[in-house]
């Protein structure tokens, strides 16, 4: 079974579209489906995803994305930390995220992006959650703070770094997340990690509605689209797809740990 660990169902682009792409995401072998949360907004959103049943089962993430900080009042934390408080007995919350920062837009103050994730970071920390990262140009400062304050692991998702980045966020427990960005032949160095790392280090997402695969490119991308990754990340390491899809499932239940009582739960695909 296939698990998209990163996927923002919840997007207004998929207004009205949800159940739709959750039963073609099932029929092409994608059984379950991690919704992060934005922002202290969309809290609730990706929660009331995972009391849906048909198709695709979902499960949710709470944070604030680093873009959301930009907009986002301070007692948004403190939201946050409610939404935690009163979700953490609920087996479909398996982390907090999509948290991290982004160095690559133009006129984020990343000073306030770095107050927000450092406080995130104590969220997961205090609550026994693995965090999912947003890593856009922004790699060592992530992994300096998460240093410092150690969490249980979790995603790199959307991962583009260097192999000595990469061999940093595996080490402190931590899986790479590999999409669309992938499919691309130009894609060089994302495509030799995905081939070269240890069988362990990978997640496969799509980070739908964006990164859009290159066979969909420029449309946009929908959790359906994972067989698609999953041909290309088999590819890539010349291992038989089925071999590839056990150890992605693997790995994803290992770095957010939770995954695996709701796997287990579902009636496997025939």
């Amino acid at each position: 079974m296939l698990i998209d660990t990163h996927c923002h169902l919840d997007a207004a682009e998929f207004e009205g579209e949800v159940d739709r792409m959750r039963r073609e995401a099932l029929e092409k072998g994608v059984g379950l489906i991690v919704v992060p949360a934005v922002s202290a907004g969309n809290l609730e959103a990706v929660r009331a995803l995972a009391a849906g049943r048909e198709g695709a089962r979902c499960v949710y993430a709470l944070g604030i994305h680093p873009i959301a900080v930009q907009t986002a009042a301070d007692e948004d934390l403190a939201r946050l930390r409610a939404a935690l408080t009163a979700c953490i007995d609920d087996p479909d919350l398996v982390a907090v995220g999509e948290i991290g920062l982004d160095f690559f837009l133009p006129g984020l103050d990343r000073q306030r992006q770095e107050h927000f994730y450092v406080e995130q970071l104590k969220m997961a920390r205090e609550f026994g959650l693995p965090v999912i990262l947003h890593v856009r140009r922004s790699q060592d400062t992530l992994l300096k703070h998460l240093r410092r304050l150690r969490v249980s692991g979790g995603i790199a998702h959307a991962f583009n770094g260097s192999r000595q980045q990469a061999q940093a966020f595996v080490g402190l427990g931590f899986a790479l997340g590999f999409g669309g960005a992938m499919t691309f032949t130009r894609a060089l160095q994302i495509r030799r990690l995905a081939a070269e790392l240890d069988p362990q280090a990978a997640v496969l997402e799509t980070d739908a509605p964006d990164i859009a695969p290159a066979w969909r490119h420029p449309a946009r991308n929908e959790p359906g689209e994972l067989l698609g990754i999953a041909q290309v990340f088999a590819q890539l390491r010349e291992r038989p797809l089925e071999e590839c899809i056990a150890q992605v499932q693997e790995n994803a239940c290992r770095v957010l740990p939770r995954l695996g009582p709701v796997l287990r739960s579902l009636v496997p695909i025939q």
